[in-house]
């Protein structure tokens, strides 16, 4: 066993050399010594920690029971460690599904548990147990956790405590009696991505998956969740656990080389996420389940920042993944919901997409705080030609700012418009030649049945074009004013884009 703790050793000497260089392991790594059992085909080793004075010691490896006063700890080791010594805590329920583990084992991980239980809670023990693995041993800071039913409220539990000690928190159909949800937010400030599997007739999943994901999401974090079509509480995780262990592999990864932050989000710049909530039905043969998906791990994710351009300006803006050569932006008024499915053709086409500011003392949007944040971002190579996006009043604006700025602006995208602005006496209806002289199209998407179709977006086709400006009414059969936006967003993806070329 000594020979086969030193082999380790020499081999994730090598590694270090060889491989990027991890922060998220506390000290050199030390191999676990003593006696080992089999589990799974990978060595286990038994500790006891004293419930008094938490001193941490070898158990008999042959007796897998608690002792009185001190509580059992394992620790499984992969065949060769993976670079930062990663490693997965599982909240309760040892060996249960473990198939998860297994694949984590096979990739690198370690795999760690301490004796959990309805009266066994995350304590002061599982401090000491973290400690004993990162101080002593040089696994890294940041463990991912697996929790199955009671074992996901613990690992919430203890990771809302130590937000900044979590690479990320896989729960599978999860209690939460006693986790704090406000407590959430510092797990999303520590960009601790979530995935959630549940099954559909689960009662916990209304109860607790579903608030956790919903408050998760508006906090800004990242949560997919997985679905399983007519799967109770049981059974556990996935047959094939590809997609958990993929999920942990790639949240670990990133964790220790987190991407470059953008250069025009200056000093403190506040991140989070921004993606689409929109479900998506996949059979998993694997699995013998029909999965609804939704979450970062299947749409499009993209990092989202509050921007400082002064002391007392700040600006979000969504940057696509990959950049296209121009810089191509769009300015709009109001929050990105997220089913702006414009926005996030947009994104995915390379634009990054910008909030304007508005502040709290006033109407609406202010010309001259609008014009500084143009300047911030052009500065910053961002194109000097914007598209300007606004959905119902939002629309009149950003049509007010463009009119304002005609020569910044390349073309103008209203949903459901209501050409109206709270800052300007002369409304934006009445003042249109600024932008038929610039050359600026608008194109709108209304529903039919709009109640405010006739005194907007018409009323604009048959003003602008008397300027001689050119514009593009699409009207939407069937639908009233909701849902926003249009069921295909190629027309509008190809006129932006190609106004932007111009």
């Amino acid at each position: 066993m000594k020979h086969r703790s030193l082999i380790l050793a020499a081999i994730l000497f090598v590694a270090t050399l060889c491989g990027p260089q991890n922060t998220m392991a506390a000290d050199a790594y030390t191999p676990f010594e003593g006696a080992t059992t089999d589990w799974h085909g990978f060595d286990r080793y038994d500790f006891l920690i004293d419930e008094g004075t938490m001193e941490i010691t070898p158990a008999d490896a042959n007796n897998k029971d608690d002792q009185s006063e001190k509580r059992r700890c394992i620790v499984v080791v992969p065949k060769t460690p993976a670079p930062g010594n990663p490693w997965s805590w599982q909240g309760c329920y040892w060996d249960h599904q473990p198939q998860a583990e297994i694949e984590l084992l096979k990739r690198g991980f370690h795999i760690a548990y301490i004796t959990a239980n309805d009266k066994l809670k995350p304590d002061q023990k599982w401090d000491r147990w973290y400690a004993f693995l990162t101080e002593k041993h040089g696994l890294s800071k940041k463990p991912a956790f697996v929790g199955m039913s009671r074992g996901g409220e613990y690992a919430y539990v203890w990771a809302t405590t130590h937000p900044d000690a979590v690479s990320c928190i896989y729960a599978d159909n999860p209690g939460g009696a006693s986790v704090n949800l406000g407590e959430l937010q510092g797990l999303t400030r520590n960009h601790v991505p979530l995935l959630h599997v549940c099954g559909s007739i689960d009662p916990l999943l209304g109860k607790f998956s579903t608030p956790i994901e919903t408050l998760y999401r508006q906090f800004g974090g990242r949560i997919s969740v997985m679905i399983k079509d007519g799967y109770a509480h049981h059974p556990h995780s996935l047959p094939d656990p590809t997609p958990i262990a993929n999920f942990i592999e790639q949240s670990v990864k990133e964790m220790a080389s987190p991407p470059a932050m953008p250069d025009y989000v200056g000093d403190n710049p506040v991140k989070s996420y921004y993606y689409s909530t929109e479900n998506s039905y996949r059979e998993f043969p694997k699995d013998d389940a029909w999965i609804t998906c939704r979450g970062p791990l299947f749409t499009g994710c993209y990092a989202q920042y509050e921007v400082g351009v002064d002391l007392h300006l700040r600006v979000t803006v969504i940057a696509p993944e990959k950049e296209v050569a121009g810089k191509p932006w769009v300015f709009r008024a109001g929050f990105v919901d997220r089913d702006a499915v414009t926005d996030q053709a947009l994104l995915a086409a390379g634009f990054h997409i910008v909030v304007g500011p508005v502040g709290y003392n006033v109407d609406g949007p202010v010309v001259a705080d609008w014009d500084k944040v143009y300047e911030y971002l052009t500065s910053y190579g961002f194109s000097k030609k914007t598209v300007m996006e606004g959905a119902g009043g939002a629309a009149g604006e950003v049509t007010n700012w463009a009119i304002a700025n005609p020569d910044k602006v390349s073309c103008i995208y209203a949903e459901d418009p209501i050409f109206k602005t709270r800052m300007n006496k002369e409304q934006p209806l009445d003042n249109l030649a600024p932008l038929a002289n610039a050359g600026v199209p608008f194109y709108c998407v209304s529903g039919a049945q709009d109640p405010a179709l006739a005194a907007n977006a018409s009323t604009l086709e048959k003003k602008y074009r008397a300027v001689g400006g050119k514009v593009t009414i699409l009207i939407q059969k069937g639908i009233a004013r909701y849902p926003i936006g249009p069921k295909d967003t190629k027309p509008v993806v190809d006129f932006i884009v190609s106004r932007q070329r111009q």
